[in-house]
């Protein structure tokens, strides 16, 4: 029985790591995180009340702004969206991931773009547009940046930072809320067109959809990183301190 279960195991790290090896997600991802050379992450003030934000790495910012490029010059059937991972590397180069999730194409009740998507374009300065949504890693609330920006720094108040990006915050920083919050690790980014030629983890199934890949990677992701995996939907219930 414990043989069987190592190698099920074992299958699922090589499924893994097929998957990543096939998109190079470890070479080709970039910083999180703008952030000096201890790890503190810079913070940039927005808006009128000049909120505190973490601020964005311009590699990964031009990651996405290039995949959604990609996406918005193809035709509707081959590019269904941006799949992306926040992710730390192991000592020995290996992908951990922390979250997996995706940024489609269309918008609710049948809009050919998503708000998400829109706007995401070069500005005349060199940088890109859409940061409050930006593909979900928006600077604006009930979007990734914006609501670990009010878990992880003073300043938010009185609004009160949602419990699953309090987990994120915690996980990712040595002592939050802060002024100027230290990662634990250096946080990654990765993300890529979807289409139904990419190297899906399940290769057997053929084209794989951009949200089945989404939830087969959350799946075996929680399976084989438990402890590091901040995904909720799509894995057991587990207990945590913040419950």
């Amino acid at each position: 029985m414990l043989l069987e279960t190592a190698l099920a195991s074992a299958h699922k790290k090589a499924l893994w790591d097929q998957f990543c090896e096939a998109h190079s997600i470890a070479t080709r991802s970039v910083p999180l995180f703008a952030a000096d050379s201890m790890g503190r992450v810079e913070v940039v003030r927005l808006g009128e009340k000049q909120a505190p934000f973490l601020r964005r790495s311009p590699a990964m910012e031009d990651m996405i702004g290039m995949a959604v490029e990609q996406v918005l010059a193809a035709p509707p059937d081959d590019a269904e969206g941006l799949l992306y991972m926040m992710l730390r590397l192991d000592e020995q180069g290996g992908v951990i991931p922390l979250y997996v999730g995706r940024a489609g194409r269309h918008g609710k009740n049948g809009s050919p773009l998503s708000a998400n998507l829109k706007g995401i374009q070069r500005t005349r300065h060199g940088g890109w547009g859409n940061g409050r949504k930006f593909a979900r890693w928006g600077y604006g609330f009930a979007y990734h940046i914006g609501d670990l920006s009010c878990a992880a720094l003073h300043g938010h108040e009185p609004r009160q930072p949602a419990p699953k990006y309090l987990r994120w915050a915690r996980h990712l920083f040595s002592e939050v809320p802060s002024t100027s919050p230290k990662m634990r690790f250096e946080t990654r980014f990765w993300c890529t067109t979807w289409r139904p030629t990419s190297p899906s983890i399940w290769r057997e199934f053929g084209a794989c959809p951009l949200a089945f890949i989404e939830y087969l990677l959350i799946g075996v992701a929680s399976l084989l990183f438990p402890t590091d995996l901040l995904n909720e939907e799509g894995v057991n219930r587990r207990v945590t301190q913040d419950q």
